[in-house]
This record gives C-alpha cells, sequence and structure tokens, in this order.
C-alpha cells in the first residue's frame, strides 16, 4: 500500500463535541439492532413462527436501511443533521415498540423490518461521519471516521450481553420496549451536531453543485461504481452473521452462551480494527486495503468452515471477524469523499451504503430461506466466501483521488 506523505498529516484541533456526541448516537442506533440475533430463537418459541419469517423481518430492516439513508442523507444535507436525528430516535422507539407487542407477522415486518429500518438509516454512520467530515479536516478524516465507527462497535459489544440479559431477566419483549425507552435520548445527543452541507470549515472549500450535477458526475465515475459494487458484499456478510450467527452456534452443538460471548468479542475487535482502519487509511492506499479486508474475511470463513467447530474455534472466528467487521466503512466513506468533496457526502455515501444494504436483505433472507430449504446455513458461508475474492476484485482498481471537473468558482 502506497504511503501519505508526512506532510499532509499535520494534528489540527478536531471538535470533540461533535465527534462525541456522534459516537454516542452511533452506538445507540447501531447497538440495538446488531443484537436482534438473540431475540429470534425466544421470539420463535413464544409465537411458533419460523425462522424464515424472523429472517423476512430482519431482511427488509436491512434493506429500508439501505433505502433510506441516500434519502435521510440528501435532507440532512440540505435541511440538517439534527432533524434528521431526533427522527430517527423517535421512529426507531416506534419501531422497537411495535415489534414488541406483534401479533402477527405483519406487525413484526412493519415494526421491526420497515421502522426499524428507517430508524437506522435516519441515524446510522453516513448522517454520522457526513457531519463529521464537514467539521473535520481531510487531514484527520479518516481517523475521526475510524472513531465514529469504533463507537458504533461498541455499541455492539454493550448491547450484545445488555439484550441477552434483558432477555433472561424480563423475557424478549418487554427487553425490547426497554430498548425502545432509550432511542428516545439520541434527539437530545444531537444537538451538538446541528447544521448542514453549507455549515462547517470543511464546507468553505467546496464547490457549489446542484444534487442531479453530484449524482450524474458519481454514477459515470469509475471508481464510484466499483466501490458500490464491493460494498454490496461487506453487507452480505456481516448482516448474514449478525442475524443467524446465534442459531448457528446452537445447530454446531456450542453451548448457547458462547454465542453471546461470540458477538460480545465481535463488538470489542470491532472497536480495535476500526480505530486500526481509521488510521491505517489515513496513511495508506484505502483501495489496496479494502482488498485485503475482503481477502482476509473469505480466509477467516473458510476456515471455519473446513476446521473442527467447537467452542473455541467460534471464539476465535469472532476474534478474527471483529477485527475486519466495520474496518471497511472509515477507508469506503473517506473514499466517497476524496473523490466528490462533503458538499454531497450525507447522500453519495448514502448511495455507497444502500449497495450494502441491498446486500444485507440478500444475507438475511438467503439465511434464513436456505436453512428452512436445506436445514444448514452452509451454502450461504460459501457464498459469502466467493463473494469475498469478488469485491478484493473489484477494489484493487478504484483511484484514490478527486474526481476531474472542469473550472467551477467556491461555493459562497
Amino acid at each position: 500500500m502506497t504511503a501519505i506523505p508526512a506532510a499532509q498529516r499535520r494534528d489540527p484541533s478536531i471538535p470533540w463535541l461533535i465527534v462525541i456526541s456522534g459516537c454516542l448516537i452511533a452506538a445507540l442506533t447501531f447497538g440495538p439492532r446488531s443484537a436482534m440475533g438473540f431475540f429470534q430463537l425466544p421470539m420463535l418459541a413464544d409465537t411458533g413462527w419460523d425462522r424464515n419469517t424472523f429472517g423476512l423481518a430482519m431482511a427488509i430492516q436491512n434493506l429500508l436501511w439501505g433505502i433510506g439513508q441516500p434519502v435521510f442523507g440528501a435532507v440532512a444535507d440540505r435541511f440538517g443533521t439534527w432533524r434528521v436525528l431526533a427522527l430517527s430516535g423517535v421512529i426507531y422507539a416506534a419501531g422497537l415498540l411495535l415489534m414488541a407487542n406483534a401479533q402477527n407477522e405483519l406487525m413484526l415486518h412493519v415494526g421491526g423490518g420497515v421502522l426499524v429500518g428507517l430508524g437506522v438509516a435516519s441515524g446510522s454512520f453516513g448522517i454520522v461521519l457526513a457531519a463529521f467530515a464537514r467539521n473535520v479536516p481531510a487531514e484527520r478524516r479518516s481517523m475521526v471516521f475510524g472513531i465514529g465507527t469504533a463507537a458504533g462497535s461498541a455499541g455492539m459489544f454493550v448491547f450484545a450481553p445488555i439484550s441477552q440479559g434483558l432477555i433472561d431477566a424480563v423475557g424478549w419483549s418487554d427487553a425490547l420496549i426497554a430498548l425502545s425507552a432509550l432511542m428516545l435520548v439520541i434527539p437530545v445527543l444531537a444537538i451538538p451536531l446541528a447544521g448542514n452541507a453549507r455549515t462547517g470549515g470543511a464546507a468553505l472549500a467546496e464547490f457549489e453543485q446542484t444534487m442531479g450535477a453530484a449524482l450524474r458526475e458519481a454514477f459515470a465515475h469509475r471508481s464510484f461504481v466499483l466501490l458500490v459494487a464491493g460494498f454490496f458484499v461487506c453487507g452480505f456478510q456481516v448482516a448474514f452473521i449478525t442475524a443467524h450467527f446465534p442459531a448457528y452456534v446452537g445447530d454446531i452443538g456450542v453451548a448457547p452462551g458462547v454465542a453471546v460471548v461470540a458477538l460480545a468479542l465481535i463488538g470489542f475487535f470491532n472497536i480495535i480494527g476500526s480505530l486500526a482502519s481509521g488510521a491505517i487509511g489515513q496513511r495508506y492506499s484505502k483501495p489496496a486495503f479494502l482488498a485485503l479486508i475482503y481477502i482476509g474475511r473469505a480466509i477467516a470463513i473458510t476456515l471455519f468452515l473446513v476446521l473442527p467447530q467447537t467452542a473455541a474455534s467460534v471464539i476465535a472466528f469472532s476474534v478474527v471477524m471483529g477485527l475486519l467487521w466495520l474496518s471497511t466503512v472509515p477507508p469506503t466513506n473517506a473514499l466517497v469523499a476524496v473523490m466528490f468533496g462533503t458538499r454531497y457526502l450525507g447522500m453519495l455515501g448514502g448511495l455507497v451504503f444502500f449497495s450494502h444494504q441491498v446486500g444485507s436483505f440478500l444475507g438475511v433472507w438467503l439465511g434464513g430461506f436456505l436453512y428452512d430449504a436445506f436445514g444448514s446455513y452452509d451454502p450461504v458461508w460459501w457464498l459469502g466466501v466467493a463473494l469475498g475474492l469478488f469485491a478484493a476484485a473489484v477494489h484493487w482498481p478504484i483511484r484514490e483521488a478527486p474526481v476531474e471537473r472542469p473550472l467551477a468558482s467556491p461555493a459562497g
């Protein structure tokens, strides 16, 4: 990987209030949805639904997350981040509440699928990291993206044991109600992130451009299209594991408590991986680094499947996957900012993430569908390996450089 000159790595000040507030929001929005797998078996035991029913709800959640993020990103770019994040807390809380009281499959799919998906979309990484980008100099952007992503990872680490503990203590329904109430804190935490794409220090260096022109420019840019194609794979792999890994651990005869430890370890090492990714992406080629991440995932899954599967192998796999889990997010978002600037970063980053969530939809849905059809998750695991190699291949040719534009006047 090519190093970035030291002269470009000076240490300007960072607006820590904005960063800390955004990190807390990332932890709150990413934490509960990453713990959805713990609710699957107790919910199905009480309702009599099958895994395909639950898997479809989670698939809808991931798809709506993907569809909603570029829309909410565009709204935040124009009308302000606080408004979108405040809406996120309300929608997210409503979705978890409806899921907790689901009397039929439709209520589950609307609550846990549509509303939770839109709640995450309006409060997830794309919205928070775009606010960071507007207020943090480019020299520190990748590192701050890593910090924000690590915060989401911390949410996964914290909410895995919290969710399982609440389920054990009060049952899955009341556990969801408790998480619903917690989401109402988000509008308060979002106050320091007020502002839109025209505010913040980075906005002064941006060029004026319409939204339509930005979209045409992005989809005519080969590197952006490759980035969109590669991020599909990230979604497929991590969403499948998030939704189905706890059940898979039980299927291979490992004690259920190991699944709790495994997801907590993914969350913990995700923190390390995200922070390391932000630092590495600040110094070395982001496309090459992303290709190596996907190769690493393919190797990790292959070894997990072919070697004897025990509690120890589950733990080892979780540690490795944790390091590689959200390490794709800082360099991917940073590449969008490098290519196009921060003017429409919420929208363009959201479009890249839409591809991620299409992959998430297929990973979660195929997990449940193929399990019910064949009694095994193995076909989806091996598909994840093949897609990992595909993602590595499409990231190598990506150019880490601003898009070539005709001379234009800076935004006033």
